[in-house]
């Protein structure tokens, strides 16, 4: 059962990556027709095509490597030209050759009829709205499944019910010091379990108040430190009336989000606090759809300081992957990894299954924001690279306009074959080492 529910998960994020770049073709595709480009192929994937039909004048199709997608558009580079304005007929030189052929396969495209339907004649804020359809397509599905996440699914919640009992305290200083996690037979035991609470108990009132969330409950057992105090809980449907004395001990503080703080020496910074020892259950709260677009952004800000930062990202999985470094759990990781990811989560039996599929659909959503943000690098062959291009175009003739020089006309992309190259060079080179990372060092998120 336990292969069957990683092979299940396996094939969700598969399937959900797949589809996430077949729409962010689809928005490439979609303005294109708009505009009256004329769109020659629709492909997923790249290599052998696998199948494909034509309808109309565009063939749409699967290739048999899934590792993105296409469109292709009549004109997408202009024909080289002289100061003079005359069409350049030939040049020396490696990287002028590879620019003249790719001019020289998009020229065999045309038809009669394609004067105007070429997308290099189209206004350049035309030709911004078709590059960026796909990477907001992206940004789209992120946030529908952000939404399906946070207002359908929910986000995980402490409860008033235990999930466990501490059974002696090990102050927090001792836990940096040493490490220790153990029980030692020095370790003063946990007032819970001198209580007699176990997991399941269900707290209901504390202190003479009612215990109706976990914050308030953390909040008034940290100011209650030495006072014996009353304390209610609910087990078997039988309510049990008690007492307990909070001890005052050493707990880590932390932020709103729940991480430790560190000092400037990077020290964790502890106070004296009233301690238990009991952590809570989790649940699945649904909450409004104001917490969408918040959680989106948090999220962006997250998937931009890992691409603003890649290459030292890609030297420390480089180290991990060749060394015994542990990989960093919120650096980059391919596909496969994400896939691992996912069947372990599925084949996680002992969490319930609205969390497992929450867990499932949150990443696909995070792959589709990294998506959004990874192909708006102002580099070719990524979508961004064409808007770069568009929008320096524009400059130079607006610059011409402004000094009364003739119009340059428009940017000629083949220029910039040679660079492309080397990019995707370099991209795949990217893609071989987080794979083999993913597989020979994978990023552990369950300890």
């Amino acid at each position: 059962m336990t292969v069957l529910l990683f092979i299940v998960g396996v094939l969700f994020v598969v399937v959900g990556i797949l589809v996430s770049i077949a729409l962010h073709e689809v928005g490439h595709l979609v303005p294109a027709k708009l505009f009256r480009v004329r769109v020659t192929q629709y492909m997923v994937g790249f290599g052998k095509t696998v199948w494909s039909r034509r309808r109309g004048e565009t063939e749409y199709g699967i290739k048999a490597i899934p590792a993105g997608g296409y469109v292709s558009m009549v004109g997408m580079f202009p024909p080289a030209t002289t100061e003079a304005g005359a069409v350049r007929q030939s040049s020396t030189g490696v990287f002028q050759q590879l620019s003249n052929d790719a001019r020289q396969a998009a020229a065999e495209q045309l038809q009669p009829g394609d004067e105007d339907r070429v997308f290099y004649r189209l206004p350049i804020w035309k030709r911004i709205v078709i590059m960026l359809g796909g990477p907001l397509m992206n940004l789209l599905i992120g946030t529908v499944l952000f939404a399906v996440l946070i207002m359908g699914f929910g986000t995980s919640q402490p409860t008033t019910t235990l999930a466990s009992v501490s059974e002696c305290v090990v102050p927090a200083s001792v836990q940096a010091a040493t490490g220790q996690t153990e029980c030692a037979p020095a370790d003063p035991a946990a007032p819970a379990y001198e209580a007699g609470l176990l997991p399941g108990d269900r707290i209901v009132a504390f202190d003479g108040r009612e215990v109706t969330d976990w914050a308030s409950f953390s909040s008034w057992i940290r100011d209650a430190a030495g006072r014996e105090v009353s304390i209610s809980y609910v087990r078997d449907g039988r309510t049990v009336e008690s007492t307990i004395t909070p001890l005052l001990t050493e707990r880590p503080v932390a932020d709103e989000d729940g991480t430790a703080m560190l000092d400037d020496d990077g020290t964790a910074v502890t106070q004296e606090v009233g301690f238990l020892g009991v952590g809570s259950t989790q649940e699945l709260v649904p909450q409004p759809a104001s917490e969408v677009l918040p959680a989106v952004g948090d999220s962006l800000v997250r998937v931009t300081g890992v691409v603003l930062n890649l290459p030292q990202r890609l030297v420390e999985v480089g180290q991990a992957a060749f060394s015994d470094a542990p990989r960093d759990p919120e650096g980059p990781i391919s596909v496969v990894g994400v896939g691992r990811i996912a069947g372990e989560i599925s084949a996680m039996e002992e969490v319930p299954p609205a969390s497992r599929a929450a867990t499932l659909v949150g990443l696909v959503a995070g792959v589709n924001l990294a998506l959004f943000v990874f192909n708006l690098i102002p580099l070719l062959p990524l979508d961004g690279g064409h808007v770069a291009g568009a929008l320096w175009e524009g400059l130079r003739r607006g610059v011409a306009r402004v000094v009364g020089r003739p119009d340059p006309g428009p940017f000629d992309m083949a220029k910039l074959l040679p660079l492309t190259y080397v990019v995707a060079i370099l991209l795949m080179g990217m893609g071989a080492l987080l794979i083999y990372a993913d597989i020979v060092k994978p990023v552990d998120l369950f300890g």
